[in-house]
C-alpha cells in the first residue's frame, strides 16, 4: 500500500476533521522518528497514517479500537509489523519492535503538541518551541489525556523527552498548513 492508497482509507473511514489531521500529526511524527532511527519511512509513515482508522466505526470504544483496523489492513495485505505497531499504539499488544514504541509515544504527544499550540497567543505551530511544549508537558493539569507516561516511553527508542519532542514539533511544523496550525 502507498500513501495514496492508505489515504483513501482514511478518508472513506473517517470524517472527523481533527482525527483526520490527528492521523496526519501521528504520520509526520513517525516518517521523521523513523529517519532519525535509521528505519523504513514508508512503513512507519503508514502506521501513524492508518493508526486509528476504526476510531469512529467503532464507537471511540478504548476495548474495540483497532480491531477493524486490523481487518482491513490485513485485507489491504500491509506487512505484519505495520499491523503490528497499529495494535500496540492501543495497548492491544506488546511493544516488541522501534515502531511500536515510537507509534506508542508518538501518538500521545501529538495532542500535546496540538493542545499547547492552541493555547499560545498566536495559536501558530511555528511559534511554539521544545521549551514552550516542556512547561506545558509539566503542568499535570495541562492536557490530561496525553499521558506522560506514554510519552516517556520515547527513551526505549534511546531518545531523551527532549529530542523526542523536538523531532516531533519540527515534523509537524512542518506539515502546519494541513493541520491548520
Amino acid at each position: 500500500m502507498n500513501r495514496e492508497e492508505a489515504l483513501s482509507l482514511l478518508h472513506t473511514h473517517l470524517k472527523n476533521k481533527n482525527l483526520v489531521k490527528h492521523c496526519y500529526a501521528v504520520e509526520a511524527c513517525m516518517r521523521a522518528m523513523a529517519v532519525r532511527l535509521g528505519a523504513d519511512s514508508e512503513a512507519w509513515g503508514l502506521a501513524g497514517l492508518v493508526h486509528d482508522l476504526d476510531y469512529e466505526m467503532t464507537g471511540m470504544s478504548v476495548d474495540l479500537h483497532t480491531t477493524e483496523t486490523v481487518k482491513i489492513l490485513s485485507a489491504e495485505g500491509l506487512p505484519p509489523e505495520v499491523i503490528h505497531a497499529v495494535q500496540a499504539h492501543a495497548g492491544k499488544t506488546p511493544c516488541l519492535s522501534p515502531m511500536d514504541w515510537a507509534i506508542y509515544a508518538v501518538d500521545p504527544l501529538t495532542g500535546l503538541i496540538i493542545a499547547a499550540v492552541l493555547m499560545h497567543p498566536e495559536k501558530k505551530i511555528g511559534a511554539i518551541d521544545v521549551e514552550f511544549i516542556k512547561r506545558r508537558y509539566k503542568e499535570k493539569s495541562f492536557a490530561k489525556g496525553a499521558r506522560r507516561e506514554d510519552i516517556e516511553t520515547c527513551r526505549n527508542l534511546g531518545l531523551e523527552l527532549d529530542e523526542f519532542i523536538g523531532v516531533c514539533l519540527q515534523a509537524m511544523q512542518g506539515i502546519g498548513a494541513d493541520l491548520g496550525l
